[in-house]
């Protein structure tokens, strides 16, 4: 049987052993250390950014989780959400008590409709509800519409919790992403860019904002001799061995998002012939995608299972879009603005293998297989 290519796995760049041999060698096995520190420091240097203070969490839903805490989401409060997301997105609305209202996505970038968004909450204040906090996705690295997005949330004074799970080393007009919404998250599980093998970290504009995360993922412990809680915590802090791996993967980012942007253009370049039956999606002016998952869309859903089952057969892993969240069981009793959009990318959309680790073969093998089926 052929060998596996996988949808997107860890790519090791060869320094991170060092890190972790470093934090074995001095005993630092635990949730803190200097590889934590300097995994935030890390990132804070790469988001090009004074101003931002990064707390490295065990998962990227620790942090949307704590994110929500610190904006003051609380029980029964609504929060809107990107539907056309991964549920981790969706999810830590529910761990605090709060109820999602989810908002549909625009074609230009597949992400949140700024149009719809408004209309969103210009009727849950019209039902007296005023949104808590908005959830807004840079959906498989590409860039959200940030001056629509950030526009309404100033407008109607509601803080923009940016999900930037997908969307490491992304940038929107020349800024990285993860330093648009009042608390940013990012992602190190084994399928995202880079990886500390399980990961996540919260940005914050907010000093205050990072030691009270902190303090919070680490069971929220008072200032005492003895063990004194006066608040819920936590066990979300990221551990130093961890840290180590993503402390070797931050010397190899701008490698991993070349690699996979041209992933893309390979695709885009060998499969234009099948225009009529695939297409991608293209950059706006301004805006530039990691291109963490290279996606197609089919002309339907029979085109697109046909391809992803015939794929499998050949040992190539390949994934349907994201199911939108107003269509999934768990939330299909929450409120939802929607214009068909999210559900026709979801019916037509397929994501191909897009490793940083694919060589030239296995692009080569992806690309027969699939024209072979069309």
């Amino acid at each position: 049987m052929n060998k596996k290519l996988w949808l997107s796995s860890p790519h090791m760049g060869g320094k991170e052993l060092e890190y972790v041999n470093t934090a074995f060698e001095t005993n630092w096995i635990a949730p803190l250390g200097p590889n934590v520190n300097g995994f935030e420091n890390d990132i804070q240097n790469y988001l090009e950014k004074s101003n931002v203070y990064v707390s490295a969490l065990s998962s990227g839903t620790a942090a949307i989780h704590l994110g929500l805490i610190l904006l003051g989401v609380e029980k029964n409060d609504e929060v809107i959400c990107q539907s056309m997301t991964f549920s981790a997105s969706a999810n830590p609305i529910m761990y605090v008590g709060a109820k999602p209202i989810f908002v549909d996505s625009e074609k230009d970038t597949w992400n949140m409709c700024p149009e719809l968004l408004e209309e969103a909450i210009l009727d849950r204040i019209s039902k007296g509800k005023k949104p808590k906090a908005i959830v807004a996705v840079h959906l498989y690295g590409m860039p959200y519409k940030v001056d629509e997005i950030s526009a309404i949330s100033k407008k109607y004074e509601i803080p923009v919790l940016e999900d930037s799970a997908e969307a490491f080393g992304s940038t929107y007009k020349g800024e990285k992403c993860g330093t648009f919404g009042e608390i940013a998250i990012l992602s190190f599980n084994g399928n995202k860019i880079i990886t500390t093998s399980g990961g996540g970290a919260l940005i914050s504009k907010s000093k205050t904002f990072k030691e009270k995360a902190i303090y919070l993922s680490t069971q929220a412990r008072d200032e005492a001799p003895h063990y004194q809680h006066s608040v819920v915590g936590y066990n979300y802090r990221m551990s130093n061995v961890v840290a180590g791996i993503g402390r070797g993967q931050m010397l190899v980012l701008d490698d991993r998002v070349k690699a996979r942007r041209k992933n893309y253009e390979t695709y885009v370049k060998e499969l234009s012939d099948l225009e009529s039956q695939i297409s991608f999606l293209k950059e706006p002016d301004s805006f530039f995608s990691n291109r963490w998952l290279s996606c197609i869309l089919t002309d339907g859903y029979t085109k697109r299972e046909k391809i992803r089952l015939t794929i499998e057969k050949e040992n190539i892993e390949s994934r349907p879009l994201w199911k939108p969240m107003h269509m999934q069981p768990v939330f299909s009793e929450f409120p939802s603005y929607v214009n068909g959009v999210s559900e026709n990318l979801f019916e037509r959309g397929l994501c191909l293998p897009s490793g940083s680790n694919l060589t030239k073969n296995d692009l080569e093998r992806v690309i027969s297989e699939i024209k072979n089926c069309i």
